[in-house]
This record gives structure tokens, sequence and C-alpha cells, in this order.
């Protein structure tokens, strides 16, 4: 096996609380009762990140990603506490991308202008709908209104870097319906758009009640293609099966997924990958889920470690690349798994059979037919 190379490497920060947890999310995110305590999830953060230093010992961070549940629950004095932790523990890029998570609704979020300061410099804001029945089925808690005033907000702060979420197949949605809330969206004129397919994931209040008039799966495609062709004339580029940015703002921290990259994560159910080069092994950590388990932390932060088999490798580095609308170069994907390419292609030689997938000298491409099946072809991963 030749020598494995460390990746670029990001920062995932997780926040685990949400006012109210939505029917359809299966993150680990949990409902807020009583009052937030900051300071002690602050703290557990940054012990957390001062316990797995060592495992990125000298490593350059390129990106931070604060997600959750909902992050802008807290404070811009808690965020910026946090982040002058990690620049001060991190061998942190200059000029690195700093997301984080907001939602929009009351009370959900602090002053803009003070995230700024703290070092944040990009938003990704979970607005799924400019239509106030849609948001009334998703079970959101803010309206159309609110998440426009936000987004407002944030541009007055002086953000000049923001992704906005949206969904679409909603219960009851026609075409029409969809192409609408789109351009309401659009009309915004945010820098990336998250637009995104609902799904009845497992583990969620919809797999238990299923919403109703659900659109079938012609039409989930039909809007999916449509979506794509309406981002597109609007000058957003797609990069991602559901990810479109205008020029220079594409998501430098989930590219670096997408890449096989490592992560270190830190918070309540967070995951690690990290590639260890001297060792030639890749890992996985993940981190307490429960968060009153995880802020105890009298037995440690991990919860579960796993070293990755080959097979678990190749099915995590085409679960990401799959996604990619770029070609995959199988020397990229070699130096990643230390595996032969050669493997690879015979797994896949019925998607390269079915067209699903173009196998040119070093390279493979998802086609068209195939990036609307990406699921299956890593299934025959399996």
């Amino acid at each position: 096996m030749p020598q494995l190379i460390p990746p670029p490497l990001s920062l995932y920060i997780h926040f685990p609380w949400c006012v109210k947890k939505c029917p359809y999310c299966d993150f680990n995110s949990h409902k807020l009762k009583g009052s937030l305590n900051e300071t002690a999830y602050i703290d557990a953060l940054i012990a957390d990140l001062e316990h797995d230093v060592p495992l990125v010992w000298g490593r350059p961070v390129h990106s931070v990603f604060m997600g959750g549940g909902t992050p802008s629950l807290f404070s811009a004095a808690s965020i910026e506490r946090l982040l002058n932790a990690v620049r001060s523990l991190l061998q942190c890029k200059p000029g690195m991308e700093v997301t984080m998570e907001v939602n929009p609704g009351t009370g959900e979020y602090d002053n803009f202008v003070g995230y700024k300061q703290a070092g944040v410099n990009r938003l990704s804001i979970g607005v799924q709908s400019l239509k106030d029945e849609n948001l009334h089925n998703l079970g959101r808690i803010h309206s159309s209104s609110q998440a426009i005033d936000v987004y407002h907000q944030a541009r007055t702060a002086g953000f000049d870097n923001i992704n906005l979420d949206m969904m679409f197949a909603l219960p009851g949605q026609s075409l029409q319906a969809a192409k609408c809330d789109l351009m309401n969206l659009i009309a915004l004129k945010p820098n990336h758009i998250s637009y995104y397919q609902l799904t009845i994931e497992a583990n969620t209040f919809f797999a238990v009640k299923p919403p109703k008039n659900i659109p079938t799966n012609d039409d989930l495609e039909l809007m999916y293609l449509q979506g794509n062709t309406v981002l597109q004339e609007h000058g957003f580029k797609q990069y991602e099966v559901s990810a479109y940015a205008s020029d220079g703002h594409q998501c430098q921290h989930n590219i670096n997924y997408w890449q096989f990259g490592d992560y270190l994560g830190i918070g309540a159910g967070a995951h690690s990958k990290l590639t260890f080069g001297a060792t030639n092994q890749v890992k996985r950590y993940i981190k307490h889920k429960s968060p009153k388990q995880y802020q105890n932390n009298s037995q440690g932060f991990i919860q579960e470690e796993k070293c990755l088999k080959d097979e678990d490798l190749i099915f995590e580095y085409m679960l990401n690349a799959v996604r990619l609308k770029k070609s995959i170069k199988l020397q990229n994907f070699s130096l990643a798994t230390g595996i032969n390419s050669a493997t690879l292609i015979e797994k896949l030689a019925l998607a390269i059979d079915m067209k699903w997938v173009q196998y040119q000298q070093d390279t493979l491409k998802l086609t068209e037919s195939g990036f609307l099946v990406s699921d299956e072809i890593v299934k025959l991963l399996l």
C-alpha cells in the first residue's frame, strides 16, 4: 500500500439545540428545555478541542463550519470566545472560510455585527421556503417575512457570503409552485443556494406520520431538473448535487468533505475523519451524542473510534465523490485510500455498462443520467 498523504483539514463544531425539532430532521438536535447554559457548552467545546489537538498537531485548518441544531442560539460573545480558542489552539489558515448556520425564528440569533466581529465570514440561513403554508407544513417556526428580514440584517451587517437553504418536493407542491418559490429566493440575490429535496428519513416524526400529497417520483425529477435549469440561467453554477454558487462562492468546507478531505469534529455527536500517514490509517471518531453526557465528559468525549477497512474507504470515498459535478481522478482515489484504482473500476463495472459512469483513462465522470441515480451507484459498492 502506498503511503497515505493527509489531505486538507477542516473543523466542524456541532451545536445540538433547537427551539423546536423539525419533523423532517434526523440530525443530532434536541428541543431546548429551559434556559441555555452557553458558558457550560462552550467550556465543553474548548475542552474537547484541547483533547483532540494532538490528533492534528501542526496541520493547518482550511475552514470552520458551525452547524446544528441551531448555532445562532448562542450569543455573539460566546461565538467569539469559541473562535478565539480555535485560533489559539489550531494553525488556522489566514482568511479561512468560517461558516455559521442561522435559523430565522424570533430570538434564534444575536446581532449579526457581533457574529462578524467574532470572525464568522459566511452565513448559511435555513429559509426552506418563502411561502408560509410550506413553512407551516414543514414545522418551521419562522415566517417568510422573518426569513427575508434576517437575510437583509445579515447584508446590512456586512456579510458578503451568504447561503440560503430551500427545499422542493414539499407536500402539495406543484411544479409551477416550486419554480415560483425558487424565483423568489433568487430575487434576494444570495451568493449560494442549497436546493434540495424533502426526504423522509428514519427516526423522524415524518417517518412515523408521513405528510400527505408528496409529489410523485416523476414530479420529483421534473422539479430537480427545473430547479437546475432556473438556477443556472440566473448565474448559479451547480458544483454538487444540491449546491449552486455564484462565481467565487462555492462552500470550501463542504468541498473538502466531498473530496474526501479530513475533518475534526467537536461537539455533541460530532464526527471526525482523520488520515494518519505514518501508520497508513484512516480513522473515524464519534463524540457522545447526549449533550448532558458530552458536557459531563467524565469518561472522555469520544464514544466510538474506528479504523476504516478497504471496503469502508471505497464506499465512503465514492459516497462523497459522486455528489460532485467534476470528474473523479483515479490517482486521487488511490492517494486518499491506498487502494489500486482497478478495484474501484471492477466494482463500478455495472454502472459503466449502464452508462451512468464514463470511464476514460485515468478519470471517472457521472453522466447526466448517472447524476440522477447517484444513490444507486453507491449501492453497487456495498
